[in-house]
This record gives structure tokens, sequence and C-alpha cells, in this order.
């Protein structure tokens, strides 16, 4: 009867990983520090270069009813930043056409509108065929599975150590106590 049990427990154990494998299958691995990106002025950036700080990437555009969101994204970095906190916002026009402008453009936009002191990064895709692959990452993973960005403006928390945690669609304002109450909670982790 014991072996019976036992191998019942063990059969339904393989079912329950063999049906999380399928699910999972596909997804990678929600770790940005082996990516490496071009910054507004066109200069490689290795993400590792972020390590030990929380970070917090955002597609941005300058001519978006979520574009007053910079002044909230400002105004956490400028909170958080010397507890080891960054803002990587990457300027996207895939939705509207609402980013429009060269980074020349938009970087002027961001410092005389917002007064944007976080670090601003090279126009990007991220849907569809050309999606870089930062956002292939992003939209493809165990911690946020699978699924497009909707819209400029979403947000994706990352801890100290390079790894996804949290998600926020472009509604959640960047000083949101859903948003800032993540924020605190990864900074104070080691």
């Amino acid at each position: 009867m014991k072996r019976i049990i036992i191998m019942a427990v063990l059969f339904g154990f393989s079912l329950f990983t063999n049906n999380s494998n399928a699910q999972n299958k596909g997804k990678v691995k929600a770790n940005i520090y082996s990516y490496t990106v071009e910054n507004i002025d066109k200069k490689e950036v290795p993400l590792s270069e972020y390590q030990g700080k929380v970070l917090l990437i955002v597609n941005v555009a300058s001519k978006c009813g979520f574009t007053p969101q910079y002044k909230g994204l400002e105004a956490i970095y400028e909170k958080y930043k010397k507890d080891g906190f960054e803002i990587l916002a990457f300027p996207c026009n895939d939705f509207g056409k609402q980013e429009p402008g060269t980074n020349k453009e938009i970087k002027n936009f961001c410092s005389l509108n917002y007064k944007v002191t976080f670090p601003l990064f090279d126009k990007i895709k991220v849907i569809g065929k050309d999606k870089t692959p930062l956002y292939k990452m992003l939209t493809n993973n165990f911690v946020t599975g699978k699924s497009s960005v909707k819209w400029n403006f979403e947000k994706f928390l990352i801890d100290r150590k390079g790894n996804v945690v949290k998600r926020f669609r472009s509604p959640v304002k960047p000083n949101s106590k859903k948003i800032t109450t993540a924020i605190e909670k990864e900074l104070k982790k080691s």
C-alpha cells in the first residue's frame, strides 16, 4: 500500500513538473546584465554597469498623454538616487508615432520641459519583429510573463542583482504608492 501511495505522489509530481515546464517553454531568465544598449548620445552602455543599483526601465515618448509622467519619474529619481536608484528611459515611437524626434530633440525636450536628469537612451522598438533584445526579455520571462508592452511609459523594476522583479503598466504613475513602495522594498535589500 505504501508503495502505491509513493508511486501516486511521484506520478503527480512529474505531471506538475512537466506541465510547469510546458508553461515556461520559451521564457528567458529575467536578468538585464548581459545586455548592452546605446545611450542618447549613441555610446554603448553595458547594463552590467548598473550592478548594485535598483532600476526602473521605462519606454517614453514626448507627445503622449502619459508624457507628464516625466515629472513623476524625475521626482522619484531625485528622492531615491542617493540610495542607489536609477531610471533608464528608452524613447520609443511605436505607439501612435508619439516620439518622432531625433535623439537631440528628445534630449532637449526632456531637459527644457521636465528638467530630466536621469539617463536617456537611444530610441528603440519595444514591439514587433524589430523589438530590441532587452525588451524581448522584459516582455517574455518568468517574472512578468509573456505579453507585449501596451503603450508608452510602461515600467519594469529591476533589483540590485539585475533581475526583473515587477512590471507596471502605463497608467500607474511613477510616484504612486504602488511604485514607491516597491522601489523602497528593493532598496532595503542588499
